[in-house]
Order: structure tokens, then C-alpha cells, then sequence
């Protein structure tokens, strides 16, 4: 590796730069794979179901025990699924407005992507920060990308040419747009605790306690909100397959078809990241005095662990809630984000004002 000592310094961020993007895309797209299987065999195992469990690859089903048991957790799953959404037909009806039809699914796909750019996945990794953009202003890059999402939705609906996706479209961007005011208040707290809006900094505030603990209600509203952008239940109002057949991507197929779904993992785990690292201290792990930047590679490794692993936990969460709880009607789920959250949201700001400056006084 002597070879990285004689490149300058521009050359050198730029490669390692390009090795974090390719590392968080494969560990991305990854999760998202076995996601979808997790939710299968949970959703089985709370209707007291099988599941997944045939998939087999031909040479190691064929080893003793071990074979026969990766194929009935289902382990393979995900790679035939993946190959099924490339080999299917890709049917473009003839009534939509086809341009906006093939752009929205990339529109909707990438800012889910673009959010996991500022989130620090580790401390270090030798001399590197484990985060693609160290930016000052993370938060509010994040919230700005974020709201990005929702024009692939409404593109969705409205190139479809067809009523069922076209309100399905309507619908999302009411519900996405009203849950961010309240989103987007209740992380206020935790950066007037920080007195930072770079994320590294969030982490490292909370390397003896996390802010879970000091900021409660920030973390419900955040969590309930990110439901709702995020369209999951019991926030799919979008979709809604009783009422809607299934909202902005009813009339698409193949690959297309599966960028939705994969867009919506994608933001299961941005957010679940978010929350990790705003509430939950990102990496650290204070109690096992695992607190500290790594000054090691094993240490980095287990870092990294420590993040994955908390992100593991909260979309547990995500699809045990999917399958537990029923749909809100419309009405309730406006509700709760305007005449609920928003109110709360800025109690919350403004008692947690005043205690810092109580603190403050002493």
C-alpha cells in the first residue's frame, strides 16, 4: 500500500471517498436484501406461518445440516428474488406519460442514498472517519434531501395517467410533507443540547450517556414521524391495496416496480440510522466503556459492528409494528401529525429551553 503515500492530498480523499461510497452502497443494498426476507419471516411467525423456507443453491443445500438449515431460514431468498425483478417483464402502459413514468422510480431511489452520505456509520478506521461527508450542517442536509423524496412519489402518481396512483400520489405528499414540521422540531432539542449540527459531534456528546435518556419525547415524535415518511404501517395510506389497489406503483412492473420497495427499505434504514446516531450514540457503547474514538483497527471494526447492530434493532421495530398494528383512516393520520405532534413538538422545544437556561444560570 506504500503506493497511497505518493498520491497528493485531493487524490488520496478522493479515493478513499469513492471506497466509503462503494462500502455503504454493497452494506446498503444488502441490508435491503435481507430486510425483505426478515419482514417475510416475521410477518410468518406472528400469523403463525412458515415462511420463506425452499429456496435452496444446489451445492451447499447439499452439505450435511448445515445446507438443509440455511435453505429453511430462507437464506438464499433474497438472490432469487433480486434475479426475478431482473428477468421479469418490464410492461410500460401505453397510457402513461412514459418519460416522468421510468424517471420517478430513480427519483424516489436516490435520495434515500444520499441521506446515508452524513451519517457516521464508525469512529475511525485507521486515520479514516468512517462517514462519507463530515459537513458541518448534517441535519440539515439530511432534512433537505430527505424532502426531495417526495417529488419521486408525486411523478409516481401523476405520470401513471390512472386515478388509483395519481390519489395515492396526493395522499403522500400531504402525509410526507405534514410529518416533517414536526420531524424537523423535534430534533431541535437534541442540537440546542449538542450546540452542534455536525452528527460526529452528536455522537460524541453522548459518549457517557445517550440522548435517548435526556430527550425522550424528541425520540417518540421523530420515530412516529419517520413511520409516516417512510409510508409504513400503520402510516401506508398511500398504498392502501384495500382502497387504492397499491397507491403510485400500481401500474408498474419489473424492475421499476422493485425500486419502490427498495427506496422504501433504503429509507427504513437512513432512518433508522438517524435515530441511531441523534439518540442512541451512534457507535459508542458507554456501558461497556466501548465510548471512545478507535484508535485501532479491530476497535474501528467493532465500531462499526456497534452501529449495524443498533440499525439491526430499529428496523426489527419498523416491521414489528407493520404486522401488530391496523391502519389509521385519513383523518386520524392528520390528526395526529398536525394537531398533535406539531404542538407537541414545540412544548417540547420550549421546556427544553428553559431548562438549559435554568443550567445555564447555575
Amino acid at each position: 500500500m506504500a503506493w497511497i503515500d505518493h498520491l497528493n492530498n485531493v487524490q488520496q480523499l478522493v479515493l478513499f471517498s469513492a471506497i466509503k461510497i462503494l462500502g455503504v452502497f454493497a452494506v446498503t443494498m444488502t441490508f435491503i436484501a435481507y430486510a425483505v426476507l426478515a419482514e417475510r419471516k416475521i410477518s410468518a411467525y406472528i400469523q403463525d406461518r412458515v415462511g420463506p423456507n425452499r429456496v435452496a443453491l444446489w451445492g451447499i443445500s447439499k452439505i450435511p445440516v448445515i445446507g438443509p438449515f440455511l435453505t429453511k431460514l430462507g437464506i438464499w431468498q433474497p438472490i432469487v428474488d433480486g434475479v426475478k425483478s431482473f428477468l421479469k417483464e418490464d410492461f410500460t402502459p401505453a397510457h402513461v406519460r412514459k418519460a416522468y413514468f421510468w424517471l420517478a422510480p430513480a427519483v424516489i431511489m436516490i435520495p434515500a442514498l444520499l441521506v446515508l452520505a452524513v451519517i457516521p456509520f464508525g469512529s475511525f478506521l485507521g486515520n479514516q472517519k468512517m462517514v462519507i461527508a463530515d459537513l458541518n450542517v448534517g441535519i440539515l442536509y439530511t432534512f433537505g434531501i430527505v424532502s426531495l423524496g417526495v417529488y419521486g412519489i408525486v411523478l409516481a402518481g401523476y405520470a401513471s395517467n390512472s386515478k388509483y396512483p395519481f390519489l395515492g400520489g396526493i395522499r403522500s405528499s400531504a402525509q410526507m410533507i405534514s410529518y416533517e414540521i414536526a420531524m424537523g422540531m423535534s430534533v431541535i432539542p437534541v442540537f440546542m443540547m449538542v450546540g452542534d449540527l455536525n452528527l460526529t459531534q452528536v455522537i460524541n456528546y453522548q459518549a457517557h450517556c445517550w440522548l435517548i435518556f435526556k430527550a425522550p419525547l424528541s425520540f417518540v415524535i421523530f420515530m412516529v414521524s419517520a413511520f409516516a415518511e417512510t409510508n409504513r404501517l400503520p402510516f401506508d395510506l398511500p398504498e392502501s391495496e384495500q382502497e387504492l389497489v397499491g397507491g403510485y406503483h400500481t401500474e408498474y412492473s419489473s424492475m421499476k416496480f422493485a425500486l419502490f420497495f427498495m427506496a422504501e427499505y433504503a429509507n427504513m434504514i437512513a432512518a433508522s440510522g438517524m435515530m441511531v446516531t441523534l439518540f442512541f450514540g451512534g457507535w459508542t457503547l458507554p456501558f461497556f466503556g466501548l465510548d471512545q474514538p478507535a484508535h485501532t483497527i479491530g476497535m474501528g471494526i467493532a465500531h462499526i459492528g456497534i452501529f449495524l447492530a443498533k440499525i439491526i434493532v430499529l428496523m426489527g421495530v419498523f416491521i414489528w409494528v407493520r404486522w401488530m398494528w391496523p391502519r389509521f383512516r385519513y383523518d386520524q393520520l392528520m390528526d395526529l401529525g398536525w394537531r398533535r405532534f406539531v404542538p407537541l413538538s414545540l412544548a417540547n422545544l420550549l421546556a427544553t429551553a428553559v431548562v438549559l437556561w435554568l443550567f445555564s444560570r447555575h
